[in-house]
């Protein structure tokens, strides 16, 4: 029987320059898609799928996300008091995570992926993490996350979420090779990192997104230098592959890559669009601009 999936390591510790000047001075995993930031769209997205316990992996001026995440007691006792504010307030309750839950640990240098998975090695121990990079914003239901949950507590080890991207796309992912699919789970025979297109295994794309057993730490150990001169999860990631489980799971859900402008404006409106209280007045909005 798999272990339970208790802790999820968030990677938060980019310089974000592809915004600037917004994140001159802000983090860009606090930049908000319609009236929350990316990092609670990733941190709900784990509570839902029953992990509640997070090791943010920052860098300097990240001190934002640590105080998203606490209680703001001036805040939250001015709405208390104006007795009107319950609503508000309750949304600001509902950015906090519960005493104890939440680590925050520093890349010191920027040397990869991998790396900064590696510095929250000692808050994991010997257990299976997810992983979940948040300027990727996931949005279905169940969770990306959740559904990586079941399809671990099924086959057990390591489990990734991947999406079909246009071939020549290849070059900016994570790309798996894979056995046989079923319901859309398959056994993975390989991972590279950004292959060239016609080099590319598949155009099954990794969607930073994962449950990964503990053993990826035995690897990222040894600090290897790969791809772009980082240390590169992938590449920890692809020598387990043989040595335990390790499957593709294919997401059919919304994906937004708020890494890029463009990406961050479609994910604000598709939310927009997918939210009671906000879509009828959106698709107004759209239909405004749009005619100019």
């Amino acid at each position: 029987m798999a272990q339970r999936v208790r802790k999820a390591v968030l990677p938060v510790a980019g310089l974000g320059t592809r915004f600037l000047p917004a994140t001159k001075a802000m983090a860009k995993e606090m930049l908000t898609v319609v009236d929350r930031p990316l990092i609670q769209y990733a941190v709900e997205e784990c509570l839902a799928a029953g992990i509640e316990e997070f090791v943010f992996v920052t860098g300097r001026n990240k001190g934002a996300i640590e105080d998203h995440f606490d209680h703001a007691y001036e805040l939250e006792t001015t709405l208390a008091q104006r007795g009107n504010k319950r609503v508000e307030l309750k949304q600001a309750e509902q950015a906090t995570i519960k005493p104890g839950n939440a680590i925050f640990t520093r890349q010191q240098k920027p040397l990869g992926l991998g790396h900064a998975v590696w510095c929250a090695r000692h808050w994991i121990g010997r257990e299976p993490f997810a992983v979940l990079l948040p300027d990727e914003l996931m949005v279905s239901s169940p969770t990306c996350t959740a559904q990586l949950v079941a399809a671990h507590e099924k086959t057990g080890g390591n489990v990734v979420a991947v999406m079909n991207v246009p071939r020549e796309q290849t070059k900016s992912y994570g790309i798996v090779a894979i056995k046989t699919e079923k319901d859309g789970l398959a056994e993975m025979t390989g991972i590279v990192e950004k292959p060239k297109p016609d080099e590319a295994p598949s155009t099954l794309a990794w969607i930073g997104r994962s449950i990964l057993m503990p053993e990826v730490f035995d690897h990222l150990d040894r600090h290897e230098v790969g791809a772009g001169g980082e240390i590169q999860l992938t590449e920890a990631m692809a020598k387990l592959i043989g040595t335990q489980p390790f499957h593709a799971m294919r997401y059919t859900g919304g994906r937004y890559d708020c890494g890029n402008r463009l990406g961050f404006l479609e994910a604000n409106v598709a939310v927009a669009l997918g939210r009671k209280d906000t879509a009828s007045e959106t698709r107004a909005l759209l239909e405004r601009l749009l005619k100019g």
